[in-house]
């Protein structure tokens, strides 16, 4: 068996234990495929965090606290090797569960939530030594009815996996494709960075490189835009109209690009540099503070053209580093809500 088919497979316990999620479970196949001294990146408010234990007691025992019946939907697993020699297991898909308790000052609303993860894995001698991980929490609290910031341009709605259905990819690994479609992705954003510093639209080449039918589904304060023009007009422009000096700083990040089959995906933390100017962005006026950006992507080639991209943003982190606490409005915009647990067990009827 390839190392990646294989690091897929060594993951595969974990991701089982939190279909039907219980404390005992998870914590042991956390501790099984974590090193002790793994390091966990999280989304803003989070943090970092070392060890499985700790990642356990931050992030997972609140939400299935508030989620009593929380369980995990993958409907990405792919794997492989980075430039800079790095093995990495990728993962997409949602938490979803019975909205029943606060979760960061979000009220319940006694209703399926459903919340998008991206999770990226680097192994070492069969064990997770590092993850990035992007959880959609501004998806919840859209859900929740909470979200204290501006209105997305694009759709917001429940992010689906592939149309093919073929994300979860048991291997073995094809290194001929899967390099192909990695090197793919690393031209097409080449190319994008040309624009607006190299001339208009057209220096991207964009027909090249997309589907005329591709989607693009945009984390939750942005959106989802639908072909070229859609992506366009509710993601691209506004984001270079407020962040015109985006891909000049790339001496300040570091990417991880890998490919399995028709996917390939990235992760960094951060993968971009830029500076809010000229109109601003997602509602915030122009502050001219440079940012950095924590961005993990999924893209599904079809035919040798992306057809599907699923694009995580670290949002609440990008409003923090522009001096917004997003959880300080959204407490302000929700303190009439009476605060407390749903007033019925769930799961009976």
């Amino acid at each position: 068996m390839d190392e990646h088919t294989a690091n897929k497979k060594a993951l595969a316990p974990l991701r089982t234990a939190m279909k039907d999620f219980d404390e005992g479970g998870v914590r042991a196949a956390l501790g099984a495929v974590l090193a002790s001294d793994a390091v966990i990146h999280m989304p803003h408010p989070f943090g970092d965090f070392t060890g499985p234990d700790a990642f356990y007691d931050a992030c997972y025992a609140p939400l299935l606290d508030a989620l009593p019946d929380l369980e995990r939907r993958d409907w990405i697993v792919m794997a492989g090797p980075d430039e800079h020699g790095g093995n990495w297991v990728g993962c997409g898909g949602h938490y979803v569960g019975t909205f029943a308790g606060p979760w960061l000052d979000i009220p319940p609303t006694g209703h399926l939530v459903h919340m998008r993860f991206h999770e990226f894995y680097r192994f070492e001698q069969g064990r997770v030594v590092e993850i990035q991980t992007l959880w959609d929490i501004p998806e919840v609290m859209m859900q929740a009815g909470a979200w204290p910031m501006a209105p997305s341009l694009g759709l917001e709605f429940c992010i689906p996996g592939p149309a093919t259905q073929d994300g979860i990819i048991p291997g073995p690994w094809d290194e001929g494709k899967s390099r192909a479609s990695q090197q793919h992705i690393i031209n097409m954003l080449t190319h994008m960075k040309k624009h607006p510093k190299q001339g208009g639209p057209e220096v991207m080449e964009m027909p090249r490189f997309w589907h005329e039918r591709m989607t693009w589904y945009g984390p939750a304060g942005i959106g989802t835009g639908r072909g070229i023009a859609g992506f366009r007009n509710w993601h691209q422009i506004p984001f270079l109209n407020g962040m015109p000096d985006r891909g000049q700083y790339l001496d300040e990040i570091t990417y991880h690009f890998f490919g399995d089959g028709d996917y390939a995906a990235v992760t960094g933390w951060p993968n971009m540099v830029q500076t809010v100017t000229h109109d601003g962005w997602m509602g915030i006026a122009p502050s001219g503070r440079k940012i950095t950006m924590r961005s993990l992507d999924f893209w599904r080639l079809e035919n040798g053209r992306i057809r599907e991209n699923w694009v995580m943003v670290d949002i609440l982190d990008a409003y923090r580093q522009l001096g917004v606490d997003v959880f300080a409005r959204l407490r302000e915009f929700n303190k009439t809500r009476v605060p407390g647990r749903i007033p019925f067990p769930v799961g009976e009827v």
